[in-house]
């Protein structure tokens, strides 16, 4: 297969045409979900253009086999090993057993992903299912000298490394920013930056979940979860593995110095991280004040997929400014496209010449660098193409295996649904009288016929493709 698929790999800080292993597969890895409360929508921006990416690489013809973890043990408030155990917190706030928890948000977040259309990675598997890979796993690094044991924990010693900040030529000092909550220090560790391995004395006597090992009763550290989970269902070579911006450092970082440091090789050739979801305050976040939810964006009336189209129309790279408005705007877009998809017939015969011609300028978008909002505009330049409708519709079709919008499926109200022709054609009339008010300069008629249709429960906008009505 030719190679022409080129993305941003975080690594090279470059963007890189992907060179698959010898086997011509596609191993990929996603960081998964912790499991103590709802997905945020910003949280699953990054699952969302994951999710593309593995159907632009199936579309394109590559064998893709996607693994992902469920964070349910290990995972502090701060990713720098201090705070409380999020699923402890999650446990605590609603008065269930963590387990309990973990499996109600695991199937939430599934939920979510299903309305999403974000498909389901042909392997998911919780961190508590595989405590004897960590365990082993930190045997061999304690064995190699890459580990030690203090205070009845087990570090990473991230001083035997020639290049601990592999993502970034940042000094240290910079990087700690990226630490969430960095506010305790813990005197067990001979360097700040090293990180917790297996937990065996805590500042928690209530933890929840422990399991005997060779250091005591105790639990997993976060970061070894997702090496581990990632050999034991890819092997020790991985092409791809994904996460958002926020899971580069430590997470990701301390992914690749554990896993290099006990596998004695290169585990994982390219990184695929996504930008934040911001609003105008900046970086969206469960701690800040709306908690942004798919069900509450539904409980708003919006389709997920509307949100999931929101994405798609910004490139993955850059942080997405989230606002109502701009749902609003991405709303009306997506009603109106899935109209005039509807609209298309469904007799005549597929143009084959056009229909390469379209899936290759839409394949081209994608394999530059995943560039999503341009194989959109690919769907519109089809629309208003001289082609027959067969063509039309099944080229979305094809596209819609990546794009996954319901292009041809979904139910669209119109917003103006229940005006009857009668009316509407009273509103045209009056809009008509408006503007050759204007023309004259008799701006007082035209407020006055903005006024009458406002009291008849229709709204005017003045935009640049001339004036549009909606109902209130």
């Amino acid at each position: 297969m030719e190679n022409r698929f080129k993305f941003y790999n975080t690594l090279s800080r470059s963007v890189e045409t992907l060179i698959p292993n010898e086997d011509g597969k596609i191993a990929m890895y996603t960081c998964g979900p912790t499991v103590y409360h709802f997905a945020h929508i910003g949280n699953l921006r990054s699952y969302i253009m994951e999710d593309v990416l593995e159907k632009t690489l199936r579309y394109i013809g590559y064998d893709v086999k996607r693994v992902m973890n469920i964070t349910d043990v290990g995972h502090l408030s701060s990713d720098a090993d201090t705070g409380e155990d999020k699923m402890l917190k999650g446990a605590k706030r609603e008065h269930k057993t963590v387990m309990e928890i973990a499996q109600f948000y695991t199937e939430q977040f599934f939920e979510d992903c299903k309305k999403l259309n974000i498909k389901k990675p042909d392997v998911v598997e919780p961190a508590t299912n595989c405590i004897d890979d960590f365990i082993h796993m930190i045997e061999v690094l304690l064995e190699k000298g890459y580990a030690y044991q203090a205070g009845g924990n087990v570090y990473f010693d991230t001083s035997k490394l020639d290049d601990y900040y592999v993502f970034s030529s940042q000094s240290e000092k910079e990087l700690l920013v990226g630490v969430r909550d960095d506010v305790e220090e813990d005197a067990n560790k001979k360097n700040k930056n090293d990180f917790v391995l297996w937990f065996t004395k805590s500042k928690f006597e209530d933890q929840a979940l422990k399991w005997e090992s060779p250091w005591g009763t105790g639990y997993p550290g976060w970061h070894i979860e997702c090496s581990c989970i990632s050999m034991k269902h890819l092997g020790e070579h991985m092409d791809i593995h994904c996460g958002g911006v926020d899971n580069i450092f430590p997470h990701h970082t301390n992914e690749i110095a554990q896993s290099e440091s006990y596998t004695g090789h290169k585990w994982c050739n390219y990184w695929f991280h996504v930008q934040y979801l911001n609003d105008k305050s900046g970086k969206m976040s469960k701690s800040k004040g709306d908690f942004l939810t798919v069900s509450l964006l539904e409980e708003k009336g919006y389709d997920p997929v509307v949100y999931r189209m929101f994405c798609l129309q910004s490139h993955y790279r850059k942080p997405l400014e989230f606002s109502y408005e701009a749902l609003d705007n991405i709303k009306s877009a997506y009603v109106k496209l899935v109209k005039r998809i509807q609209d298309l017939k469904e007799d005549g015969s597929v143009e084959q010449e056009k229909f390469q011609e379209y899936k290759e300028r839409f394949e081209k978008e994608l394999c530059n660098d995943l560039n999503t909002s341009m194989a959109i505009t690919v769907v519109y330049d089809l629309l208003k193409a001289e082609m027959s409708d067969a063509t039309k519709r099944a080229l979305i079709e094809d596209f819609d295996k990546v794009l996954s919008l319901n292009l041809l499926t979904a139910v669209v109200e119109d917003a103006n649904t229940g005006v009857d022709a009668e009316m509407e054609a009273y509103i045209l009339a009056m809009i008509e009288e408006r503007k050759a008010a204007k023309k004259e300069k008799n701006f007082a008629r035209a407020d006055e016929i903005r006024d009458i249709l406002l009291g008849k429960g229709i709204i005017l906008e003045d935009t640049r493709e001339g004036v549009k009505w909606k109902k209130a």
